[in-house]
């Protein structure tokens, strides 16, 4: 016996070492059987996915401008343009515009964790199935060895369901009818049944009497998984809200530098007009070169002043074209229209903030926080509890079959059963894992009180740098204002008092550089001012009402837990921001226009000599 079982072990190891052999051998010949990792395979970038790329002209820069036809745009039109072109949300940075990193898809993506979790209660069925063939030599008579062949056939079926209560209900049948080959020496026992079926069907319940149990503890992944969908709901409202300021402040920025290219624009005429007043006072023998020289260093120092401004006018319609989703150059001039809201405006303190605590998407999500991390401490102290489960089983037992004699037996429905009651117990001695988890779930969330205390301070401190910032911006206008109608004023005085000899040159340039300096003063302070009543608006949390913009699902057929013989049912495709309504007045006159942008009139001088020409007027 001891030979036999050697040499069958002595069989068994060749085989295996011959087929590892063969393997081995396959996977060198052949690569593509399990082939070892011993270079880094990169693709050409040819080879890999074509993104569309605008098809349009090089953009516009100070040396190839071109006069394009003006497209007049409306505050309101710019930012219904801006939403509706907000599959991935974009906002201004300075000059620039750049993606947020969300899109109107995160809400619903994040929306089909809900299923996910409540997946964990739907009713599981698995079914097992195995057809068997034994084989097995035996030596029934003491003298020969002969096979006892037999087939036999087992079906496992379970469908178990599991409840918010914790407990899970079990239904359970088994089946297995077999069929055994014919042996003489064991087969005369004429109770023998050959072919035979046994089954069961049972019933059990097992309930969690501690750790486990209770909706509260049961439902949590499915709050959470709600809680984080409102997160998501909110982080993108936080970036339409980035958008929409995004576009009010790109959009009075062209607005300022275009009224500073004006500006600049008419410095630089005055400046050419003061150096030809210089040239023919120097041709008449009434100054010296140093005063041409002078006119001109001022008129080309004028020249560069111009192109800044121009090549800012360039970045800052680029940034809004970024902002809205328009290409880098557009066949027409972006021309607004929406003049500046010019009146001062008193917002109330206490409501900014109640505001501010109740819609700031930044506090919400910081409330929807602590509001996860209280349904985690739930859990916590659920999983904190030692294990005891209360278990109750039900079984019927069946069987059947043919004796040697032809007829057959079989047991009457519900003869024989099964019981079971018990309760089951098990806890780690000290529970220090479950503790330890307990108390740091415990520590989070006086973390995330301080946190959403310092987001309350901190939003406190920048809606009243908001107030401060709109006080200052609006007395700024009212003074460069003022400063403006001053300038102009001495501008007209220089320059009479420079066309009779009374005064220098450089009082007449410095007039000039204070007039359009305080020409681009007003613009920027005023403008300054309507973009900080769009960011009290963010501040506050309600940008988006005063605009009219809301959100909406679109939704989509899919295939949903019912499966392919039901109805599908709609889930949510995006969440997308709707156009705004009306807000600002428009015109059919570009905004700068608001600044009365004229350039002074200066008094006509007698003709007593004609090479000297008045300042050129625009």
């Amino acid at each position: 016996m001891g030979f036999g079982i050697n040499r069958s072990l002595l069989c068994a190891l060749a085989v295996l070492l011959t087929y590892s052999a063969k393997f081995t051998y396959a996977q060198n010949r052949f690569p593509f059987i399990f082939p070892g990792e011993r270079t880094i395979q990169v693709r050409d970038p040819s080879q890999l996915r074509s993104a569309p790329i605008p098809n349009t002209p090089p953009p516009p820069t100070v040396t190839s401008r071109e006069e394009l036809p003006p497209r007049h745009l409306s505050l309101d039109e710019a930012i219904r343009t801006a939403l509706a072109n907000s599959e991935v949300v974009r906002v201004l940075n300075g000059v620039a515009s750049s993606s947020s990193g969300r899109t109107i898809y995160d809400a619903a993506i994040q929306n089909t964790m809900i299923d996910e979790a409540k997946a964990g209660f739907d009713p599981t069925l698995q079914a097992n199935n195995s057809f068997n063939r034994i084989d097995r030599p035996s030596n029934s008579d003491g003298t020969a060895i002969i096979g006892r062949q037999g087939d036999t056939y087992n079906l496992d079926l379970d469908l178990a369901k599991k409840t918010v209560t914790g407990g899970t209900f079990n239904l359970g049948v088994n089946s297995t009818p077999s069929r055994q080959a014919q042996d003489p020496f064991i087969f005369q026992n004429p109770t023998f049944l050959n072919p035979r079926a046994s089954s069961s069907a049972d019933l059990s319940f097992t309930q969690p009497l501690l750790r486990g149990r209770g909706p509260a503890a049961n439902l949590t992944p499915i709050v959470l998984a709600r809680i984080e969908t409102e997160r998501s709901y909110f982080q993108l409202k936080a970036s339409v809200q980035n958008l929409v300021r995004g576009v009010i402040e790109g959009y009075w920025g062209v607005v300022f530098a275009r009224t500073d290219v004006w500006a600049r624009r008419q410095q630089e005429k005055q400046s050419k007009g003061a150096l030809d007043l210089a040239e023919a006072r120097l041709r008449a023998g009434l100054v010296n070169v140093g005063d041409v020289a002078q006119a001109r260093l001022a008129y080309h120092n004028f020249r560069g002043s111009l192109i800044t401004a121009e090549a800012n006018l360039l970045q800052r319609e680029a940034a809004l074209r970024n902002v809205l989703g328009f290409p880098p150059y557009d066949p027409e001039q972006i021309v607004p229209v929406t003049p500046p809201q010019q009146e001062r405006i008193a917002p109330d303190w206490t409501e900014l903030l109640t505001l501010a605590q109740e819609r700031r998407p930044d506090l919400i999500e910081l409330k929807l926080i602590l509001e996860a991390d209280e349904q985690r401490l739930l859990q916590a102290r659920n999983q904190a509890l030692p294990q005891v489960d209360a278990v109750a089983l039900y079984r019927w037992n069946g069987l059947e079959g043919e004796v040697p004699s032809g007829a057959t037996l079989s047991s009457r429905p519900g003869q024989f059963t099964d019981w079971t009651f018990a309760v089951n117990f098990s806890v780690p001695l000290g529970l220090r894992q479950s503790r330890a988890s307990l108390r740091r779930q415990e520590l989070v969330i006086s973390r995330d009180l301080a946190n959403l205390d310092q987001g309350v301070h901190a939003a406190s401190h920048t809606i009243a740098a908001n107030l401060r910032n709109l006080a200052q911006f609006y007395e700024q206008y009212d003074a460069f204002h003022a400063a403006r109608e001053a300038a102009e004023t001495n501008l007209q005085l220089q320059y009479a008092e420079y066309r009779i000899g009374r005064t220098i040159l450089l009082n007449l340039l410095q007039g000039i550089t204070d007039w359009g300096n305080a020409v681009s003063a007003e613009a920027q302070a005023l403008l300054q001012y309507n973009t900080e009543l769009a960011n009290l608006e963010q501040q506050s949390g309600t940008i988006l009402e005063t605009h009219g913009v809301r959100f909406y699902e679109e939704r989509f057929s899919a295939i949903g837990p019912l499966g392919r013989m039901f109805a599908d049912r709609c889930y949510p495709g995006t969440t997308t921001p709707e156009l705004n309504n009306d807000r600002y007045p428009t015109s059919d006159r570009p905004s700068e226009e608001v600044f009365n942008l004229q350039t002074p009139e200066f008094p006509r001088r007698r003709r007593a000599s004609s090479t000297m020409e008045p300042l050129p007027t625009p």
